[in-house]
């Protein structure tokens, strides 16, 4: 079983991602889950974007997590994302990954998570609890 030793409180993790169509049209096919606000179809009406589905634009989070613990075995413990604003195709997004606090004798990484969009609104916010294995 590994340990939260080699952490510490402030380090903080970046990650920029844009989200395409194709990402869209995988998610569709993986997930069956066709919701028209999801479509380029979407886009044709007035005023509208076509949204990227809220757990795909969450998959960036996690995505972060892994490669700032790269060779660490976590296990999600708790989770706690506000959607604070849609992620629309073709929005760039960059995910904050910072450790806020251990808990060394759970071997518990406490992490507080900020997503904000190329014109610099916050889309996400919360906190993840990850428990190292």
């Amino acid at each position: 079983m590994g340990n939260v030793e080699h952490f510490f409180i402030g380090h903080i993790a970046r990650l920029q991602r844009t989200f395409t169509k194709i990402d869209v049209k995988r998610w569709n096919v993986l997930t069956k889950d066709f919701n028209e606000v999801y479509s380029q179809d979407f886009s044709k009406k007035p005023n509208q974007r076509a949204f990227v589905p809220w757990i795909l634009s969450e998959s960036v989070i996690s995505e972060v997590i892994s490669k700032e613990l790269a060779g660490v075995a976590t296990i999600v413990i708790k989770k706690e994302l506000v959607f604070t604003y849609p992620v629309h195709i073709g929005d760039t997004i960059t995910v904050e990954v910072e450790i806020i606090d251990l808990n060394r004798q759970m071997n518990w990484i406490i992490q507080r998570v900020q997503c904000i969009n190329e014109s610099g609104i916050e889309v996400i916010r919360g906190q993840f609890i990850l428990k190292v294995i």
